[in-house]
């Protein structure tokens, strides 16, 4: 079985009497099956969001590097957008995609941008995932940015991050950054809960393999957040106990989705994967197909 170094794409749909349904979409060149964004690079996919009716897609500029030791031999090239202004159409593969691309206005320490993008008033602000270690200092967690929305075609130079003593900054130096919330997520959620007036981020710990799904609730994006409490108390993939388990997963991105809740429950996803090589015939990845996909958890909140 070939394996697709790129991403597809699904449609969702939901009705009235709750009735869910997906459908997958794979692209196809010279009778081989290829990635939906991007045809020389990979291109991952982070949150999406919505302005004037335009689909924006971030994505994540991926290259191989046979030289990184590990699974997992690739690095971070750049940041991108993928922008869509018509996604009427019941095919995917049909759309006009352009991409918009934010590197030149990303410092070299984040490592994942667009984390999770939050639409608010007239800008859109994302929690980047940030480490550098520089002059003795080090720093690592989810800073925040900001782009105005009537920047998004031309993003460069409009980003700004904000910095430890709350002002907004477009370059800032790393020691003046703010650390806004230490999940030190690649990917996690952030969404307002008119019923609490709170914001609420949930994300996975990055300890223990991602043993736990976490969230912190504040009364503004900015924080600040209040201390990291437990949504999900052991996540089967790296609990010993549990039929899931292998010495080689690792979970993360957790995040929740509203659009799917109901009545004081949040409905939330992670993933998990494998440090094992996925090129062996024998590894747990390629036996188990629990592996790798969204797992949907429904816990109290």
């Amino acid at each position: 079985m070939d394996v697709l170094l790129g991403t597809t794409l699904a449609l969702s749909t939901c009705t009235a009497q709750a009735e869910f349904k997906i459908r997958y979409f794979l692209k196809k060149k010279d009778g081989k099956f290829v990635s939906s964004f991007g045809e020389n690079e990979w291109l991952w996919p982070q949150d999406p969001f919505m302005v004037d009716q335009t689909l924006y897609v971030p994505l994540i500029a991926i290259r191989a590097n046979p030289k990184i030791e590990g699974p997992f031999k690739f690095e971070i090239a750049g940041h991108k957008f993928a922008r869509i202004r018509n996604f009427e159409g019941a095919d995917p593969n049909h759309w006009v995609v352009d991409y918009i691309d934010l590197t030149p206005g990303i410092p070299n320490g984040v490592k994942a941008f667009a984390t999770t993008s939050v639409v608010y008033r007239d800008h859109v602000y994302y929690y980047p995932l940030y480490s550098a270690a520089e002059n003795g200092l080090t720093i690592l967690g989810n800073i925040l940015a900001r782009i105005p929305t009537n920047r998004l075609e031309d993003p460069v130079g409009a980003i700004a991050y904000l910095t430890r003593d709350g002002h907004w900054e477009k370059d800032p130096a790393p020691e003046k950054l703010r650390v806004v919330i230490g999940a030190a997520a690649s990917e996690m959620s952030v969404r307002y809960h008119s019923d609490q007036r709170k914001w609420i981020a949930v994300y996975m710990s990055i300890r223990n393999n991602g043993d736990q799904m976490l969230y912190q609730t504040a009364d503004a994006l900015e924080g600040p957040w209040n201390e990291p409490q437990i949504l999900i108390w052991s996540i089967p993939e790296v609990d010993r106990s549990s039929p899931r388990y292998d010495k080689n997963n690792f979970c993360y991105a957790g995040k929740e989705h509203p659009e799917f809740a109901r009545e004081g429950h949040l409905v939330v996803t992670y993933v998990c994967n494998s440090y094992e090589d996925f090129e062996k015939d024998s590894s747990f990845i390629r036996k188990n197909l629990f592996l790798y996909r969204p797992v949907v958890e429904n816990p109290m909140h």
